[in-house]
């Protein structure tokens, strides 16, 4: 089998360096990645910091590194792992590559990701799915894995029901990936859209920590008032979310250490010239347009953060 992990940031890099410590002759990793980060990879292989491996981190060398998505047309499965804004440009990189039994697992952010994706790549097995992780890209060449092991949740193509990827998922087991196969995985993509839009914005908007927002009446305050509008949105697009689920996302947030920033609200301090507002905050918004749902609270910090406006 051949992987190619497309975008090998805190995410990819994880996923990657798991998938490539087991590569054997019956198992291919492929990375791509671009710029200075790309080179040191193709130079001295990926590096990434995490209490998962033994020694606290592990250096892999994949099969090939690489930024054309063209030099990879003998994957057969290709894990997304690329911030939102390029998610784009992915899918219309990837369409030429795709056939009949080529599966896609997209793990980036976002509650709609299948949705863009089958706009634009017809055929193909696209499985949906999230990631539950904390990890960012520190050197070129090295991504810090600074949460508990990171669990994928993925589920059955809509377009493709009696499928299930057991090659995928005997490779997971391998690579001692945590996850968990689903016959229905809309839920869990929308629980995950509410616990990280509503932490992603309101970390990056008053740069603070998630366990400062917890600790911090005003933001939580906040940040609930984004989660249940996106419950609400849920809930008018047909998607059945438990009714505890704010809870339930409070009491995730609650076991990462205090510490812990978003991935969005370290590009944001980063002034980095792309971000995920637009999936994060844009995204809700217009959802909220579409279903008749007020989104007062997202209105306010989003409109924050596109003008620049950090507490």
């Amino acid at each position: 089998m051949k992987i190619a992990v497309i975008g090998v940031g805190g995410v990819g890099g994880y996923i990657g360096a798991k998938l490539a410590a087991v590569g054997s002759k019956d198992l291919a990793v492929c990375f791509v990645a671009r710029g200075e980060h790309l080179k040191a990879i193709q130079e001295r292989g990926l590096t990434v910091q995490s209490r998962d491996f033994a020694g606290g981190k592990i250096n892999v060398k994949p099969w090939i590194a690489t930024d054309r998505l063209g030099d990879l047309w003998q994957a057969e499965v290709f894990i997304v792992t690329v911030k939102g804004y390029d998610l784009a440009k992915v899918a219309l990189d990837l369409k030429p590559l795709v056939k009949k039994e080529t599966v896609i697992l997209p793990l980036l952010n976002g509650a709609d990701i299948y949705d863009r994706l089958r706009r634009v790549i017809p055929n193909g097995i696209i499985l949906p799915g999230c990631i539950y992780i904390s990890a960012h890209l520190g050197a070129a060449g090295t991504v810090n894995h600074t949460s508990t092991p990171g669990r994928i949740i993925l589920g059955k193509d809509p377009k493709h029901p009696d499928f299930v990827p057991e090659a995928l998922l005997q490779v997971f087991n391998k690579a001692k990936l945590d996850y968990v196969w689903k016959e229905n995985a809309a839920c869990d993509i929308w629980e995950k859209y509410i616990f990280i839009s509503a932490f992603s914005l309101v970390s990056a908007c008053y740069e603070r920590t998630i366990g400062e927002i917890l600790a911090d009446p005003a933001l939580l305050e906040i940040t609930v008032g984004i989660m249940k509008e996106v419950f609400r949105i849920a809930l008018a697009r047909g998607i059945a979310l438990p009714e505890q689920v704010v809870d339930l996302a409070l009491k995730k947030a609650s076991g990462f250490p205090f510490e812990t920033r978003t991935s969005f609200q370290l590009d944001v301090a980063a002034g980095k010239p792309q971000n995920e507002l637009e999936i994060l905050g844009g995204a809700i918004i217009e959802m909220g347009k579409e279903s008749g749902v007020a989104t007062d609270f997202t209105n306010r910090v989003y409109s924050q953060l596109e003008k620049g406006e950090r507490d």
